[in-house]
């Protein structure tokens, strides 16, 4: 699974327009509990409170066209998600005993329960969906290693990963932070799964396995813009001053365009490898590149792209436009990097103002 882009357009406050292959939709309400109207049909989307998960639900339209009511395609009654995961008497009778825990594990986790599902997942690791629940949700615990114990347990079973979601009618998403600048949106696949195990192992300062990690993702998925910009920012973190590091790095990342939050974090990445070989007007160029879109583009990332280019002036001997990148950085966040002291400006020893 490539990673999808979609552009879209604000309307009116709450209301965006999204244009995608699949055709144009609509989306209301506030981020985290989106409701969203296409050809396909309507799809709520919920955010988890301090979860970094979203699930989703689906109703697709009738057949004659026109809205979906209460019913589903073929007559049946739309289902609210945790009703689709309370498994009755008898139903729970002829339920192996590892499902069981996986649909207890699922409604604590949609409840908000998040200590009680990770029991249940625990307590039911061959299963490859249990096993992607239990992994993230160590991850966002940080318990690194219980993670990729988990996410391996997962990865063995890749090939089932997703069936019993689709089986209960519940799509989960992961917003998965990639670094300061970048996030990746995942589900219950092997690209979700690989991506996770590489942020636990570089959170335990196993930059090694992190890479290889990252690098078999690539081997899968050469073009996956995000797993190209996770690999980049990894190998930075790890060797900074490596020459061979900064070749590798403005290969991967070849002619990249500014499509999306996903490859402006890639293009200062490349920027900043091609800074460290002396290159400082291609770098330059890079950051101008990734800077002419700055919709949907995060602050984190904006700032990083800007105090990269105030570096990149100073190196060309371009020391007003420098100093007007710095000063731009410092509005936004006086307390990012050292951009007070580039200034000049006095520290006044207050933290976390």
């Amino acid at each position: 699974m490539a990673f999808r882009f979609f552009r879209r357009f604000r309307v009116a406050p709450g209301i965006t327009l999204n244009l995608s292959k699949s055709g144009p939709s609509l989306s209301f309400g506030p981020r985290g509990a989106k409701m969203t109207l296409g050809p396909r049909g309507m799809r709520r989307t919920l955010g988890l409170p301090g979860t970094g998960f979203y699930y989703t639900e689906h109703s697709p339209w009738s057949s004659s066209g026109g809205r979906r009511g209460s019913s589903s395609r073929g007559g049946q009654p739309h289902v609210p998600v945790e009703d689709r995961l309370s498994l009755g008497f008898f139903k729970r009778l002829i339920t192996p005993r590892d499902e069981r825990a996986f649909v207890d594990g699922l409604k604590a986790f949609v409840q908000g329960r998040e200590s009680c599902a990770l029991e249940q997942f625990r307590a039911s690791l061959d299963l490859a969906d249990s096993a992607f629940m239990a992994g993230f949700l160590a991850l966002k615990k940080s318990r690194f290693q219980e993670a990729v114990e988990a996410l391996q347990r997962a990865d063995q079973r890749h090939g089932t990963l997703g069936r019993l979601f689709a089986k209960y009618g519940v799509h989960v998403e992961l917003v998965l932070p990639i670094s300061r600048e970048l996030e990746a949106h995942i589900g219950p696949r092997r690209r979700g799964l690989l991506l996770g195990m590489a942020e636990a192992y570089q959170a335990m300062d196993e930059h090694l396995l992190a890479a290889e990690t990252l690098m078999e993702l690539r081997d899968i998925m050469p073009d996956d813009v995000v797993v190209k910009a996770s690999l980049a920012e990894l190998l930075l973190d790890a060797r900074p001053d490596d020459p061979k590091t900064h070749h590798v790095i403005v290969r991967m990342a070849g002619d990249v365009s500014n499509e999306s939050a996903a490859h402006a974090a890639l293009m200062l990445y490349k920027a900043k490898a091609l800074r460290a070989q002396g290159l400082h007007t291609a770098a330059r160029d890079t950051l101008t590149a990734a800077l002419r879109r700055t919709k949907e583009r995060n602050r984190d990332l904006l700032l990083a792209l800007r105090y990269e280019r105030a570096l990149v002036y100073a190196d060309l001997n371009q020391h007003k436009r420098s100093r007007t990148e710095l000063e731009k950085v410092y509005a936004q966040d006086a307390g990012y990097e050292d951009v007070g002291k580039m200034l000049g400006l006095p520290n006044y020893g207050i933290q976390n103002a």
